[in-house]
């Protein structure tokens, strides 16, 4: 039995603007119509025998993260919450120190650590290679997958296979950190190097038995805030406190370059970690002229470009090797081979006190969505959508009224005292200061306009006194 670990962590900056702090590329749409990069990833391990995932995740992708992974059929998957990112030798210590909960001493159950936003092709190889590194792993090897590379790549570290070992697989002679072009064409042309891929099989008592050897202080500290950690619905939160004080460091630092039993299982499945918008356009399908387009483009004279186009016309003339994105808010023009500096913009963002780094137009919450359709000195008009049987917490603002209109569905509103229903094309009114609910209590999507007036209306204006999803 294997019991996969996704790692869903992270913010994904160099695919801004889609991938936003609040909603990173994980969680996005990236390669498929239908299935998000973390819900490809689950959908990977079908048919193999293992366990339900474990997820690690931020605090802030906690209901996001548990929706994906309703829909794509565990409605009670667990996930572990950082409160903070500490990089990934504390992120997997917390999932083997929980996997181990519960467990007799001789136990070492076998985790497949996987990262939520990377890109595999072949399903098949991709199980093959798991299979294929088990001997390995329940002999007390740290695997870690390397794949095959196809080209001298820069953007990647690669490891050096060593000495053969028996079930096909390799001693490590070495990690080695990104390249330049000309040292990853010697790489390629050795054939003793792989790409790094993130990925790792091993025992969960081998794992915490070697960071015990080498960063024994990641690991204390791992293990009081997992002690004094709560459970909330399907949420495992460590102590806060606790966990900030974990020194930050990688699994390849930690442990795989220090250890002395790490080995590598080659993999040659279609791998891609779509770090960049020029990645995504290398794995996707492309017209006559080198294009990828998404969504509503007209091009002409354009050849090797990606487009995207999510909510309105984009058109193209006599442009070569571009990517070009667009969002409700923003709109990135940039060329291929600059596409690395994307986080660069993230950054001036952020300095320059904008909040287009943080999330879309359209955010997404625990009982639905909401988009910010118009705004103004002293207002502001939204587009809400409540998922049947969802409701929103009960609450109270201090600076702003609000307008409710059903645009379909049927609407459960409590107002002070007062509870009773709003349906299509009627509306209600909610004063500044009133205590108010709002609730979905059909079957279908609730749609409704919001416009809201006041001296402030910012988010953080939100008392609330009852949340079925945990908030405060």
């Amino acid at each position: 039995m294997i019991h996969p670990v996704i790692m869903a962590g992270g913010t994904g900056s160099r695919l801004w603007p889609l991938s936003r702090q609040l909603n990173p590329k994980q969680f996005l749409k990236l390669t498929d119509d239908q299935l998000s990069m973390l819900q490809l990833t689950v959908a990977r391990l079908d048919g193999m025998e293992s366990s339900d995932p474990l997820l690690i995740c931020n605090e802030d992708h906690r209901f996001l993260a548990a929706e994906q992974m309703r829909q794509s059929g565990y409605r009670d998957a667990r996930i572990i919450l950082e409160p903070c990112g500490r990089n990934t030798a504390p992120a997997i210590a917390l999932a083997a120190l929980q996997l181990l909960k519960n467990r007799g001493d001789s136990e070492d159950p076998l985790m497949l650590v996987l990262a939520a936003d990377h890109l595999i092709k072949d399903n098949a190889a991709f199980q093959a290679g798991i299979r294929k590194a088990m001997p390995l792993a329940q002999q007390g090897k740290l695997v870690t997958f390397g794949i095959v590379p196809g080209h001298a790549e820069t953007g990647y570290g690669y490891i050096q296979q060593g000495p053969a070992l028996a079930d096909s697989g390799f001693q490590v002679n070495r990690f080695v950190e990104k390249p330049d072009q000309q040292t990853a064409e010697g790489y390629l042309a050795s054939g003793d190097y792989l790409w790094n891929s993130g990925m790792f099989l091993f025992g969960a008592r081998t794992y915490l038995q070697e960071l015990q050897k080498h960063r024994p202080d990641i690991l204390t500290v791992c293990q009081a805030a997992l002690d004094d950690a709560s459970e909330d619905l399907h949420f495992t939160r460590v102590n806060e406190r606790v966990f900030a004080e974990c020194p930050e460091d990688s699994i390849d630092y930690a442990v795989m370059e220090k250890t002395d039993n790490a080995a590598v299982v080659s993999l040659d499945a279609g791998w891609s970690d779509i770090g960049s918008w020029s990645a995504l356009w290398e794995v996707s399908d492309k017209d006559l002229n080198g294009n990828c387009f998404s969504g509503d483009v007209i091009a002409h004279n354009t050849q090797s470009t990606l487009v995207r186009a999510d909510n309105r016309l984009v058109a193209t003339v006599g442009v070569k090797d571009l990517v070009i994105i667009e969002t409700k808010d923003a709109l990135l023009v940039a060329h291929k081979d600059q596409v690395q500096d994307v986080k660069k913009v993230v950054e001036a963002i952020k300095s320059d006190g904008r909040h287009e780094h943080m999330n879309h137009r359209e955010v997404y919450r625990p009982w639905g969505v909401y988009d910010s359709i118009d705004n103004g000195s002293r207002y502001q008009v939204k587009r809400i959508t409540v998922k049947p049987g969802a409701k929103l917490s009960v609450q109270m603002h201090h600076h702003r009224a609000e307008h409710w209109i059903v645009v379909s569905g049927t609407a459960k509103v409590t107002n002070g005292e007062k509870t009773y229903l709003v349906t299509e094309n009627q509306s209600t009114y909610i004063p500044v200061g009133q205590v108010h609910s709002l609730e979905n209590p059909g079957v279908i999507d609730l749609e409704l306009i919001e416009v809201q007036s006041g001296s402030y209306l910012g988010e953080d204006d939100i008392v609330r006194y009852e949340d079925r999803y945990g908030r405060s």
